[in-house]
């Protein structure tokens, strides 16, 4: 009876703050909204579906993830970034001197701003990767590695953003 009523009394403290919820997020209560700004390619490779993929994939997280409305303008927290890199690069070499192993590399830089608690603001690269065989054209596994790639990374800049873990 009594881990019930530490428990009840417990949850009630964490909702009653206003500042931390079941997802992990800790988002002040009177911040209401958010604005994700399409991300811009600029590295020197294009994949021309990766902006658009990592913009809606941001999107879609705080949605989910959030009581957040997301507005196209001036929302109290603001999400702006550029893809500076997107490369392949081999990272195994056999005894043959032949590469095993190639990696698919994405850095993004993000600048966060929030209106109301501008301590919180950054500017900061997050980069994630996937490694394929060399045997197999980046072409025919692109997409799949991506997808991760795009998985990872707006689970790094959610996690900034309004998770500060």
């Amino acid at each position: 009876m009594r881990r019930i009523i530490f428990a009840l009394l417990f949850s009630l403290l964490l909702s009653g703050c206003g500042i931390y919820s079941f997802s992990g997020t800790s988002i002040a209560p009177d911040v209401t909204s958010i604005t994700v700004y399409n991300i811009e390619n600029q590295a020197m490779r294009i994949n021309p579906l990766l902006s658009n993929n990592l913009t809606e994939g941001l999107k879609d997280k705080y949605r989910r993830m959030t009581k957040l409305d997301l507005t196209n303008d001036e929302g109290d927290l603001l999400v702006e970034g550029v893809i500076t890199s997107y490369e392949t690069s081999s990272i195994a070499v056999t005894a043959q001197e032949v590469a095993s192993q190639n990696r698919l590399s994405v850095t993004v830089k993000i600048t966060f701003t929030n209106k109301k608690y501008p301590n919180e603001n950054f500017e900061k690269s997050f980069a994630a990767f996937e490694d394929f065989p060399s045997t197999t054209s980046l072409d025919a596994v692109e997409a799949s590695l991506v997808e991760s790639i795009i998985e990872k990374l707006t689970e790094q800049i959610f996690n900034e953003t309004v998770a500060n873990w």
